[in-house]
């Protein structure tokens, strides 16, 4: 699976520690979301964040290292815009305490919100071929 890595993922010793086998395809960027800063980085709607692809078997792995079952972070499918989809770790901003007021559009749980937008094509991963 390919997945955008924004945060301590783009980190190679982080990523050897979390699963058995990866390689990091290029850099990439994701329109539609920026960054946030708190207890660990997540996304806002807007703007654009600089990234890595990121491949990998260990999609259980990195889960659990997200804490996606706790509701820490949601993984959520982007389109590529070079084809395909990729995905991408929103945290929950309140559950993080980010740095700035963090909003999903719409209504629905953080959850809800973020799969919607990213559904709408808000939200697209961007690589940057050399």
């Amino acid at each position: 699976m390919d997945v955008f890595v924004y945060g301590t993922l783009t980190e190679p010793e982080r990523v050897s520690a979390v699963v058995d086998s990866f390689v990091f395809l290029g850099a990439a960027v994701l329109e539609g979301c920026h960054p946030v800063a708190g207890r660990y980085p997540t996304l806002a709607p807007g703007g654009r964040t600089a990234g890595r692809l990121l491949r990998t078997d260990g999609v259980d792995a990195l889960d659990d290292y997200e804490a996606v079952d706790e509701g820490l972070y949601v993984r959520v499918d982007a389109p590529r815009t070079d084809g395909g989809t990729v995905a991408v770790y929103v945290g929950d901003p309140e559950a993080l305490a980010s740095d700035e007021p963090v909003t999903w559009p719409g209504d629905g749980t953080f959850e809800e919100r973020v799969r919607r937008y990213f559904a709408d094509g808000s939200a697209a991963v961007r690589p940057e071929h050399s």
